[in-house]
């Protein structure tokens, strides 16, 4: 019996909005084993869904090619209307699971008014050149406006394009109730210059041009990259020790779609 490899060719690329998807078990996953979320999916279907504990929030990941694949529910509170998030195939799992992260925290640290775009600010993100509420990134590719009054709430919308035609690449979508911390969670995940993983031969890149994304490739342990996950379950389900016990023993991965990451 041959010996699996001791290292895997693995690429880091940058930034991280033209990076692809990835796999969606970095979301999926500590949903389930980290955060108690329960799932259902048919096996007849490609399609999973997660629910939160106490069931006022519905994740689904639906194959739409005409539409968002990710979307993120949740019932009306008593200071909240029901409100959505939503994410198109491409848009990179770490965004997105820096928005489950933050809904997920069982102490989230709230202390002031968050602004989705002091992240993009930070970095020399600019107002895009037809004005209004918006933000566009130094390298043209990427955007993120807010449709709502100055003061008032309002849906956001990101969205990442490629060329002179605007080819579009993801879009995530926040309805105007979302909970501003959430969004800002996945604008300071956009703002993050580090490089994100992928693996596969070769990646599904939106784009290779060297003028756009740094893509470097190296030999990585097979161990390392095959603990990644189990970190990060680790990690987040390290959030509710001194909380509330562990939701029950870890269960198996739940079904998805497979992608590369």
């Amino acid at each position: 019996m041959s010996m699996p490899p001791e290292t895997v060719e693995v690429g880091f690329v940058a930034p991280r909005h033209l990076a692809g998807g990835g796999d969606p078990a970095w979301i999926t996953v500590p949903l389930h084993r980290a955060c108690g979320w329960s799932h259902g999916n048919d096996p007849l279907m490609p399609r999973v869904l997660l629910s939160s504990p106490d069931q006022k929030a519905l994740l689904r990941l639906e194959p739409d090619p005409d539409g968002q694949w990710w979307t993120l529910q949740h019932a009306a509170g008593p200071d909240r209307p029901a409100w959505y998030a939503s994410f198109s195939a491409r848009t990179p799992v770490e965004l997105i699971a820096a928005v489950t992260d933050a809904l997920t925290h069982p102490a989230p640290a709230i202390s002031a008014p968050a602004d989705p775009c002091g992240p993009l600010r930070q970095i020399t993100w600019k107002p895009t050149a037809t004005g209004g509420d918006g933000l566009v990134s130094p390298d043209g590719t990427s955007y993120v406006q807010h449709l709502g009054s100055a003061r008032g709430p309002g849906a956001w919308l990101v969205t990442v394009t490629l060329g002179s035609a605007r080819r579009p690449v993801w879009q995530a979508r926040f309805g105007e109730h979302t909970p501003p911390h959430l969004i800002t969670a996945f604008t300071t995940a956009l703002a993050d210059p580090r490089p994100v993983m992928r693996t596969g031969t070769p990646p599904a890149y939106p784009t290779r041009s060297p003028d756009l994304i740094s893509h470097t490739r190296r030999e990585v342990p097979t161990a390392q990259v095959a603990s990644a996950l189990e970190d990060r379950v680790r990690a987040l389900a390290a959030r509710h020790t001194t909380t509330s016990p562990q939701a029950g023993p870890p269960h198996q991965p739940p079904g998805r779609p497979r992608r590369t990451r």
